[in-house]
């Protein structure tokens, strides 16, 4: 072999190594087996066996009619776009113009209390009470959760690692750098706050082991902020307003009294 296919025969051994190195970790470029997780191992699983006894930590938070909903507003849903949001919307705010999401904006249906303006809109103000009700009951029943974890970091969640159980604080709750949640696809965690909850700009819930973000709830009781560009995952039971910054995006559902969008993606 010449030197210059021998040259050519190096390279490529080595691209494909570092490639190689950047497969099967999740699509965040640490090979496994090299780089352990920065959060370390989870948090033990709490008491229950999760969604239909299959699984561990609680047993899910009933939704009832909300969970038809990806947003549930109890007053103004806010937006400055444009967001896109995959699946239903909903506001029990009387005047139809607090709805700021368009048709464009929704692959799914804007349900209203009075008229229905665009084509993607639907009056039924039978639906939008019953299902603000059942938002209220998951609120309350994460709220009388026996919890398996109290206090846990004073509230500063950011870089740790939790396995599926019940978590509460009397504190405000801060993510202020990547949250992970590892378990299984039937594995259950309920998160409820005193407080309220502020993630930080660019942080992200990462969901790992197969979790789902529809078996993850969040029910702080005072205001939720989301900051700019993070990455939330889980289902949002808050009995206040949520504020998703600029570019910010969530998976699971918003289920609160008031949603303020700017540039968002909300899918379930």
């Amino acid at each position: 072999m010449n030197r210059i296919g021998f040259l050519f025969k190096s390279a490529t051994a080595l691209l494909l190594t570092a490639l190689l190195a950047g497969c099967g970790s999740g699509g965040d470029g640490r090979s496994l087996g090299q780089t352990p997780d920065p959060a370390g191992p989870p948090t033990a699983a709490g008491v229950g066996t999760g969604v239909g006894g299959l699984g561990r930590g609680p047993a899910p938070v009933p939704l009832g009619t909300a969970g038809a909903f990806t947003i549930l507003s109890a007053n103004e849903l806010a937006n400055i776009g444009p967001s896109v949001v995959t699946g239903n919307v909903g506001s029990t705010y009387a005047p139809g113009s607090q709805v700021e999401l368009t048709c464009g904006e929704v692959l799914g249906t804007i349900y209203k209390r009075d008229r229905t303006g665009d084509s993607c809109m639907q009056r039924d103000l039978t639906l939008l009470t019953v299902a603000k009700a059942d938002g209220d009951a998951a609120f309350n029943d994460s709220k009388d959760r026996v919890p398996d974890y109290t206090e846990l970091g004073d509230g500063n969640i950011g870089g740790r690692n939790l396995g599926p159980a019940t978590y509460k604080w009397t504190t405000p709750v801060q993510v202020a750098t990547d949250l992970t949640l590892t378990g299984g696809p039937n594995d259950v965690w309920i998160f409820y706050m005193e407080q309220g909850l502020i993630v930080s700009a660019d942080v992200r819930i990462l969901l790992k082991g197969g979790a789902l973000p529809q078996n993850v709830f969040w029910a702080p009781t005072f205001q939720v902020e989301l900051g700019s560009g993070s990455q939330f995952k889980g289902i949002l039971l808050p009995a206040a307003t949520v504020l998703m910054g600029n570019g910010a995006s969530l998976y699971g559902a918003i289920l609160a009294e008031g949603v303020h969008l700017d540039h968002n993606i909300v899918s379930p």
